[in-house]
């Protein structure tokens, strides 16, 4: 599988939010980060919004939920257009249960890991996942500094998920920026949320394209 970018919305102009995601056309998802003030000390995005944004973005929707009581509302973001949705394992109440809805409802079901989560239990949940999302920061805010120390973990998790043989992506969130994405690749990352690098540039879709580029030679010089 090849290097996605996949920008967090986090970072952009919310009053803008339709012009935002178009500045970014060359990226392979919009990562919405979907946050309740329970799960996570802060409070952005609900569904209505998200429903209004699929509506408008060429870019298919990455709907990240950082919510409480995840089980009874994920389907409600498949509904919304989202093309994939992430929960969070310490949110869910029955992880194997809701990642087969996700998918029932038609959408790629993810399961997100905090830094301080280890992967290994989760080994023989993949089979249910298209995306395991490891955190490299504390979820709840943008804009923070990478986690050097969840790079054995994502290393943890590219053994499991070769092992496991089937087309999972695994994802990283947090801190990613032309500095640390080559660490995450060179770990085995393939897939990199990216808010604050991307909207702080002058052109959103010229860094994207850098990210790529840098981590595709990252990913080829540790192959």
């Amino acid at each position: 599988m090849g290097i996605q970018i996949t920008p967090s919305i986090l970072n952009a102009d919310f009053a803008r939010l339709g012009e935002e995601v178009a500045r970014i056309p060359g990226a392979d998802l919009v990562h919405v980060d979907v946050m309740d003030n329970h799960f996570v000390p802060n409070l952005t995005f609900g569904p209505t919004m998200v429903e209004a944004l699929a509506a408008v973005s060429s870019v298919p929707l990455d709907a990240h939920l950082m919510i409480a009581d995840v089980d009874r509302h994920a389907v409600t973001y498949v509904e919304a257009g989202c093309a994939s949705v992430t929960f969070h394992v310490e949110a869910a109440a029955a992880p194997v249960r809701l990642a087969r809805e996700i998918r029932s409802a038609g959408a790629r079901a993810s399961m997100a890991l905090r830094p301080a989560t280890p992967v290994d239990p989760y080994a023989d949940l993949l089979g249910e996942l298209d995306m395991l999302l490891l955190m490299t920061v504390e979820p709840g805010f943008g804009g923070q500094s990478f986690l050097d120390l969840v790079l054995p973990k994502i290393r943890r998790a590219r053994a499991l998920v070769d092992a496991h043989g089937g087309e999972v992506r695994l994802q990283v969130d947090g801190g990613v920026s032309p500095d640390t994405i080559g660490r995450c690749a060179e770990a085995g990352a393939d897939t990199f949320v990216a808010g604050s690098a991307v909207y702080s540039a002058d052109d959103p879709d010229a860094m994207v394209a850098e990210l790529r580029r840098l981590a595709e030679a990252a990913a080829t010089e540790g192959a």
